[in-house]
Protein backbone atom coordinates (compact mmCIF):
# COMPACT_ATOMS: atom_id res chain seq x y z
CA UNK A 1 0.00 0.00 0.00
CA UNK A 2 1.35 3.43 -0.95
CA UNK A 3 1.81 6.22 1.59
CA UNK A 4 -1.23 8.01 0.11
CA UNK A 5 -3.30 4.83 0.33
CA UNK A 6 -2.23 4.28 3.94
CA UNK A 7 -3.14 7.84 4.96
CA UNK A 8 -6.50 7.58 3.16
CA UNK A 9 -7.12 4.26 4.91
CA UNK A 10 -6.47 5.82 8.32
CA UNK A 11 -8.59 8.90 7.59
CA UNK A 12 -11.50 6.90 6.20
CA UNK A 13 -11.32 4.43 9.07
CA UNK A 14 -11.55 7.28 11.56
CA UNK A 15 -14.43 8.97 9.71
CA UNK A 16 -16.40 5.70 9.58
CA UNK A 17 -15.43 4.57 13.06
CA UNK A 18 -17.09 7.64 14.59
CA UNK A 19 -20.77 7.15 13.52
CA UNK A 20 -21.61 4.47 16.10
CA UNK A 21 -20.42 6.71 18.94
CA UNK A 22 -22.27 9.78 17.70
CA UNK A 23 -25.41 7.83 16.76
CA UNK A 24 -25.57 6.61 20.36
CA UNK A 25 -25.40 10.22 21.62
CA UNK A 26 -27.83 11.57 19.02
CA UNK A 27 -30.32 8.75 19.61
CA UNK A 28 -30.76 9.90 23.21
CA UNK A 29 -32.11 13.22 21.93
CA UNK A 30 -33.54 12.62 18.45
CA UNK A 31 -35.69 10.01 16.71
CA UNK A 32 -34.22 7.59 14.18
CA UNK A 33 -35.96 9.34 11.22
CA UNK A 34 -34.52 12.68 12.36
CA UNK A 35 -31.00 11.25 12.58
CA UNK A 36 -31.19 9.72 9.09
CA UNK A 37 -32.78 12.87 7.64
CA UNK A 38 -30.11 15.12 9.15
CA UNK A 39 -27.22 12.91 7.95
CA UNK A 40 -28.47 12.71 4.39
CA UNK A 41 -29.59 16.33 4.15
CA UNK A 42 -26.19 17.64 5.23
CA UNK A 43 -24.37 15.04 3.14
CA UNK A 44 -26.38 15.92 0.04
CA UNK A 45 -25.83 19.65 0.62
CA UNK A 46 -22.07 19.06 0.62
CA UNK A 47 -21.77 16.46 -2.15
CA UNK A 48 -24.37 17.53 -4.73
CA UNK A 49 -22.56 20.81 -5.59
CA UNK A 50 -19.38 18.77 -6.14
CA UNK A 51 -21.27 16.32 -8.36
CA UNK A 52 -22.78 19.20 -10.34
CA UNK A 53 -19.34 20.77 -10.74
CA UNK A 54 -18.04 17.48 -12.16
CA UNK A 55 -21.05 17.18 -14.46
CA UNK A 56 -22.21 13.73 -13.28
CA UNK A 57 -25.78 14.43 -12.11
CA UNK A 58 -27.47 13.96 -15.51
CA UNK A 59 -25.70 10.65 -16.09
CA UNK A 60 -26.65 9.51 -12.59
CA UNK A 61 -30.34 10.37 -12.99
CA UNK A 62 -30.53 8.24 -16.13
CA UNK A 63 -29.69 5.23 -13.97
CA UNK A 64 -32.27 6.15 -11.31
CA UNK A 65 -33.69 2.62 -10.68
CA UNK A 66 -30.28 1.32 -9.58
CA UNK A 67 -29.45 4.54 -7.74
CA UNK A 68 -32.72 4.23 -5.82
CA UNK A 69 -31.93 0.59 -5.00
CA UNK A 70 -28.51 1.65 -3.77
CA UNK A 71 -30.05 4.39 -1.63
CA UNK A 72 -32.46 1.94 0.02
CA UNK A 73 -29.82 -0.72 0.74
CA UNK A 74 -26.93 1.58 1.68
CA UNK A 75 -28.67 4.37 3.64
CA UNK A 76 -32.45 4.30 3.90
CA UNK A 77 -32.61 0.90 5.60
CA UNK A 78 -29.22 0.50 7.36
CA UNK A 79 -29.05 3.99 8.85
CA UNK A 80 -32.55 3.65 10.30
CA UNK A 81 -31.73 0.20 11.68
CA UNK A 82 -28.52 1.45 13.31
CA UNK A 83 -30.16 4.56 14.74
CA UNK A 84 -33.06 2.51 16.14
CA UNK A 85 -30.81 -0.25 17.49
CA UNK A 86 -28.59 2.24 19.34
CA UNK A 87 -31.60 4.17 20.62
CA UNK A 88 -33.94 3.27 23.46
CA UNK A 89 -33.60 3.78 27.20
CA UNK A 90 -31.42 1.91 27.92
CA UNK A 91 -29.88 1.49 24.49
CA UNK A 92 -30.90 -1.70 22.67
CA UNK A 93 -27.31 -2.29 21.58
CA UNK A 94 -24.09 -0.46 22.44
CA UNK A 95 -21.99 1.41 19.89
CA UNK A 96 -18.97 -0.90 20.12
CA UNK A 97 -21.01 -3.99 19.34
CA UNK A 98 -22.72 -2.16 16.47
CA UNK A 99 -19.29 -1.39 15.01
CA UNK A 100 -18.23 -5.01 15.40
CA UNK A 101 -21.32 -6.37 13.67
CA UNK A 102 -20.89 -3.96 10.76
CA UNK A 103 -17.40 -5.42 10.36
CA UNK A 104 -19.12 -8.46 8.83
CA UNK A 105 -19.59 -6.48 5.58
CA UNK A 106 -16.51 -8.02 3.89
CA UNK A 107 -17.71 -11.41 5.16
CA UNK A 108 -20.94 -11.04 3.17
CA UNK A 109 -19.00 -9.45 0.33
CA UNK A 110 -17.20 -12.71 -0.42
CA UNK A 111 -20.48 -14.53 -1.10
CA UNK A 112 -21.86 -11.63 -3.13
CA UNK A 113 -18.69 -11.43 -5.22
CA UNK A 114 -18.84 -15.15 -5.94
CA UNK A 115 -22.55 -15.67 -6.61
CA UNK A 116 -23.65 -12.24 -7.90
CA UNK A 117 -20.60 -10.60 -9.43
CA UNK A 118 -19.26 -13.94 -10.67
CA UNK A 119 -15.76 -13.49 -9.27
CA UNK A 120 -14.69 -17.11 -8.71
CA UNK A 121 -11.24 -16.08 -7.51
CA UNK A 122 -12.58 -15.06 -4.09
CA UNK A 123 -13.09 -18.67 -3.05
CA UNK A 124 -9.89 -20.17 -1.64
CA UNK A 125 -9.31 -22.69 1.19
CA UNK A 126 -8.07 -19.86 3.45
CA UNK A 127 -11.12 -17.81 2.48
CA UNK A 128 -13.43 -20.64 3.52
CA UNK A 129 -11.48 -21.04 6.75
CA UNK A 130 -11.88 -17.33 7.42
CA UNK A 131 -15.61 -17.50 6.80
CA UNK A 132 -15.93 -20.42 9.19
CA UNK A 133 -13.89 -18.71 11.94
CA UNK A 134 -15.85 -15.47 11.59
CA UNK A 135 -19.17 -17.30 11.70
CA UNK A 136 -18.14 -19.17 14.84
CA UNK A 137 -17.12 -15.86 16.38
CA UNK A 138 -20.56 -14.35 15.71
CA UNK A 139 -22.33 -17.42 17.10
CA UNK A 140 -20.23 -17.31 20.28
CA UNK A 141 -20.68 -13.56 20.67
CA UNK A 142 -24.45 -13.59 20.27
CA UNK A 143 -24.92 -16.89 22.09
CA UNK A 144 -22.87 -16.07 25.19
CA UNK A 145 -24.21 -12.54 25.58
CA UNK A 146 -27.80 -13.66 24.94
CA UNK A 147 -27.54 -16.23 27.75
CA UNK A 148 -26.09 -13.65 30.15
CA UNK A 149 -28.67 -11.07 29.08
CA UNK A 150 -26.04 -8.65 27.76
CA UNK A 151 -27.61 -8.37 24.30
CA UNK A 152 -30.94 -8.96 22.60
CA UNK A 153 -30.53 -11.24 19.53
CA UNK A 154 -33.28 -9.29 17.72
CA UNK A 155 -31.23 -6.09 17.70
CA UNK A 156 -28.07 -7.97 16.80
CA UNK A 157 -29.99 -9.32 13.81
CA UNK A 158 -31.11 -5.80 12.90
CA UNK A 159 -27.52 -4.54 12.72
CA UNK A 160 -26.38 -7.61 10.76
CA UNK A 161 -29.22 -6.88 8.32
CA UNK A 162 -27.78 -3.37 7.96
CA UNK A 163 -24.36 -4.90 7.25
CA UNK A 164 -25.92 -7.10 4.57
CA UNK A 165 -27.38 -3.98 2.94
CA UNK A 166 -23.94 -2.33 3.02
CA UNK A 167 -22.49 -5.36 1.23
CA UNK A 168 -25.19 -5.71 -1.44
CA UNK A 169 -25.58 -2.02 -2.40
CA UNK A 170 -22.12 -1.39 -3.92
CA UNK A 171 -22.20 -4.78 -5.66
CA UNK A 172 -25.37 -3.76 -7.52
CA UNK A 173 -23.80 -0.46 -8.59
CA UNK A 174 -20.59 -2.23 -9.62
CA UNK A 175 -22.44 -4.75 -11.79
CA UNK A 176 -25.36 -2.74 -13.19
CA UNK A 177 -24.01 0.81 -13.56
CA UNK A 178 -20.20 0.55 -13.37
CA UNK A 179 -19.67 3.64 -15.54
CA UNK A 180 -21.81 5.98 -13.44
CA UNK A 181 -19.47 8.03 -11.21
CA UNK A 182 -19.64 7.15 -7.52
CA UNK A 183 -19.93 10.83 -6.58
CA UNK A 184 -23.19 11.07 -8.49
CA UNK A 185 -24.61 7.85 -7.03
CA UNK A 186 -23.86 8.84 -3.43
CA UNK A 187 -25.00 12.46 -3.66
CA UNK A 188 -28.28 11.67 -5.46
CA UNK A 189 -28.90 8.77 -3.06
CA UNK A 190 -28.53 11.09 -0.08
CA UNK A 191 -30.97 13.56 -1.60
CA UNK A 192 -33.51 10.77 -2.20
CA UNK A 193 -33.21 9.43 1.35
CA UNK A 194 -33.49 12.94 2.82
CA UNK A 195 -36.70 13.48 0.82
CA UNK A 196 -38.19 10.18 2.07
CA UNK A 197 -37.37 10.87 5.73
CA UNK A 198 -38.30 14.58 5.70
CA UNK A 199 -41.94 14.15 6.76
CA UNK A 200 -41.33 11.42 9.43
CA UNK A 201 -38.48 13.52 10.83
CA UNK A 202 -40.61 16.67 11.05
CA UNK A 203 -43.58 14.82 12.55
CA UNK A 204 -41.49 12.97 15.14
CA UNK A 205 -38.12 14.75 15.52
CA UNK A 206 -37.28 13.96 19.15
CA UNK A 207 -36.66 10.77 21.09
CA UNK A 208 -38.58 12.34 23.97
CA UNK A 209 -41.18 14.82 22.76
CA UNK A 210 -41.28 16.55 26.16
CA UNK A 211 -37.54 17.18 26.35
CA UNK A 212 -35.36 19.91 24.87
CA UNK A 213 -32.38 18.49 22.90
CA UNK A 214 -29.01 19.08 24.56
CA UNK A 215 -26.04 20.64 22.83
CA UNK A 216 -24.21 17.31 22.47
CA UNK A 217 -27.19 15.96 20.52
CA UNK A 218 -27.03 18.81 18.00
CA UNK A 219 -23.24 18.47 17.73
CA UNK A 220 -23.64 14.74 17.08
CA UNK A 221 -26.09 15.40 14.23
CA UNK A 222 -23.62 17.85 12.67
CA UNK A 223 -20.70 15.41 12.94
CA UNK A 224 -22.79 12.57 11.50
CA UNK A 225 -23.75 14.69 8.50
CA UNK A 226 -20.47 16.44 7.72
CA UNK A 227 -17.75 14.04 8.90
CA UNK A 228 -19.40 10.60 8.94
CA UNK A 229 -21.37 11.04 5.71
CA UNK A 230 -20.09 13.71 3.31
CA UNK A 231 -16.36 13.65 4.18
CA UNK A 232 -16.30 9.88 4.82
CA UNK A 233 -17.76 9.04 1.40
CA UNK A 234 -15.45 11.53 -0.35
CA UNK A 235 -12.44 9.90 1.35
CA UNK A 236 -13.75 6.43 0.51
CA UNK A 237 -14.01 7.33 -3.19
CA UNK A 238 -10.34 8.25 -3.18
CA UNK A 239 -9.41 5.15 -1.19
CA UNK A 240 -11.14 2.86 -3.71
CA UNK A 241 -9.29 4.57 -6.56
CA UNK A 242 -6.02 4.08 -4.71
CA UNK A 243 -6.24 0.48 -3.41
CA UNK A 244 -9.35 -1.09 -5.01
CA UNK A 245 -12.84 -1.83 -3.67
CA UNK A 246 -12.12 -5.27 -2.14
CA UNK A 247 -9.17 -4.09 -0.06
CA UNK A 248 -10.99 -0.86 0.79
CA UNK A 249 -13.86 -2.87 2.33
CA UNK A 250 -11.51 -4.06 5.08
CA UNK A 251 -11.77 -0.54 6.51
CA UNK A 252 -14.56 -1.99 8.66
CA UNK A 253 -11.94 -3.71 10.88
CA UNK A 254 -10.48 -0.35 11.84
CA UNK A 255 -14.00 1.02 12.30
CA UNK A 256 -14.65 -1.70 14.88
CA UNK A 257 -11.60 -0.84 16.96
CA UNK A 258 -12.46 2.88 16.98
CA UNK A 259 -16.11 2.23 17.84
CA UNK A 260 -15.25 -0.07 20.75
CA UNK A 261 -12.54 2.24 22.16
CA UNK A 262 -14.84 5.28 22.04
CA UNK A 263 -17.77 3.36 23.54
CA UNK A 264 -15.77 1.90 26.42
CA UNK A 265 -13.83 5.12 27.12
CA UNK A 266 -16.51 7.79 26.83
CA UNK A 267 -19.86 5.98 27.11
CA UNK A 268 -18.88 3.49 29.82
CA UNK A 269 -19.96 0.59 27.61
CA UNK A 270 -18.95 -2.83 28.92
CA UNK A 271 -16.69 -5.36 27.26
CA UNK A 272 -18.90 -8.42 27.67
CA UNK A 273 -17.61 -12.01 27.77
CA UNK A 274 -19.18 -12.66 24.38
CA UNK A 275 -17.44 -9.63 22.86
CA UNK A 276 -14.05 -10.57 24.32
CA UNK A 277 -14.31 -14.06 22.84
CA UNK A 278 -16.15 -13.21 19.63
CA UNK A 279 -14.36 -10.00 18.57
CA UNK A 280 -10.95 -11.60 17.82
CA UNK A 281 -12.60 -14.44 15.91
CA UNK A 282 -14.81 -12.15 13.80
CA UNK A 283 -11.93 -9.84 12.91
CA UNK A 284 -9.52 -12.73 12.22
CA UNK A 285 -12.11 -14.55 10.15
CA UNK A 286 -13.02 -11.47 8.14
CA UNK A 287 -9.35 -10.71 7.53
CA UNK A 288 -8.64 -14.16 6.08
CA UNK A 289 -11.91 -14.24 4.17
CA UNK A 290 -11.17 -11.03 2.28
CA UNK A 291 -7.39 -10.93 1.83
CA UNK A 292 -5.77 -11.88 -1.46
CA UNK A 293 -4.42 -15.44 -1.44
Amino acid sequence: MSRKGFLLFLATGLAWGLPYFFIRIAAAEFSAPMIVFSRTLVGAAVLIPLAIKRGVIKETLKAWPYVLTFAVLEMMGPWWLLSTAEGGHPSHINSGLAGLLIATVPFFGVFISYFYIGDKSVIHPKTLLGLAVGFIGLILLVGIDSITGAVDPIWVGAVILAALGYAIAPAIVSKKIPKVPSEGVISVSMALVAAVYAIPALLHPLANQNAVPKADGWISLAVLGVVCSAIAFALFFELIREIGSMRASTITYMNTVIAIVLGVTFLAEPLTPGMMIGIPLVILGSFYATRKH
